[in-house]
């Protein structure tokens, strides 16, 4: 291993930490809310060009800025819950589609539930797993049924 002059591992040579449940519920809740202002952007531009507005048009009606208004369209910026109220009245829009439920409703809410490994992790699943465990051969077959009866067709 080589070392730094100071003795210590090279920063690619050093052991990532261990992300503890904490870790992952707050890395989790960040991608959900990466999700939601980029949903929340794609709505708000989608409305904006139907109507012919420009950024600095909606910017006003909102009373914002209009460079907080373009990060907010990008995704880059979540806005408050008043900001966003006097953004869906200026662009007459839905506050479901503006923060997009009626996508995730329609998608069966695959939107905001992508695959990835820390959905393992969340307090629901974690609570179902061990439920799971703890039923017989016979119930987890009824439970695939009824999970199977109720799931959307893929």
């Amino acid at each position: 291993m080589k070392t730094h002059p100071k003795g210590s591992a090279s920063p690619r040579e050093r052991p990532r930490p261990r992300l503890g449940p904490g870790d992952r519920a707050r890395r989790s809740r960040q991608q959900l809310e990466k999700r939601l202002a980029a949903s929340v952007g794609e709505a708000a531009r989608a409305a904006r060009m139907s109507a012919g507005l420009t950024q600095a048009d909606v910017a006003e009606r909102v009373g914002i800025a209009a460079e907080v208004y373009g990060r907010m369209e990008r995704g880059r910026m979540m806005p408050s819950v008043p900001t966003l109220f006097r953004l869906c009245l200026a662009l007459r829009l839905s506050a479901d589609v503006g923060m997009g439920l009626v996508t995730a409703a329609a998608a069966g809410a695959s939107l905001w539930e992508e695959d990835s490994q820390d959905k393992d992790h969340m307090p629901e699943m974690r609570r179902l797993l061990r439920t799971l465990r703890r039923m017989s051969r016979g119930q987890l077959k009824l439970m695939n049924q009824v999970a199977s009866a109720i799931l959307p067709q893929r």
